[in-house]
């Protein structure tokens, strides 16, 4: 019988965004389910999976959210972007509700052109 190595655990991450301009720049509308922007400096590559806690402004309840890294913008990326990860969010119950309140928190500036850390 061969051994097959275990499945590698999702990584937790935990993010507070306390403002709506800072929703806006990590929010990812145009992925499929949606998605966050997460600024980070540790090591990841396309496919990991991830949980986030996520908490909004000053919201007590922490959204449980799974996803997978979609794209990576590494240290020193042009136009100065910040250095992390985009996640896209599970199809899922809890990344269904986290996106329908996020939009709901963004409400019109989700067609605002100001810059966001993803495009």
């Amino acid at each position: 019988m061969e051994a097959r190595p275990a499945a590698a655990r999702p990584s937790v991450l935990s993010l507070n965004i306390n403002s709506r301009s800072a929703l806006h720049a990590a929010y990812m509308p145009f992925v499929k389910n949606g998605g966050l922007f997460i600024p980070t400096a540790r090591a990841y590559k396309p496919g990991d999976e991830v949980f986030m806690l996520l908490q909004l402004m000053d919201d007590p309840a922490k959204l449980a959210i799974k996803g997978k890294v979609v794209w990576i913008t590494p240290a020193n990326a042009q136009n100065g972007k910040t250095q992390g990860i985009g996640i896209q969010f599970a199809a899922d119950e809890g990344s269904y509700s986290a996106r329908i309140k996020i939009e709901q928190v963004l409400g019109s500036a989700l067609g605002s052109s100001r810059p966001t850390h993803t495009l």
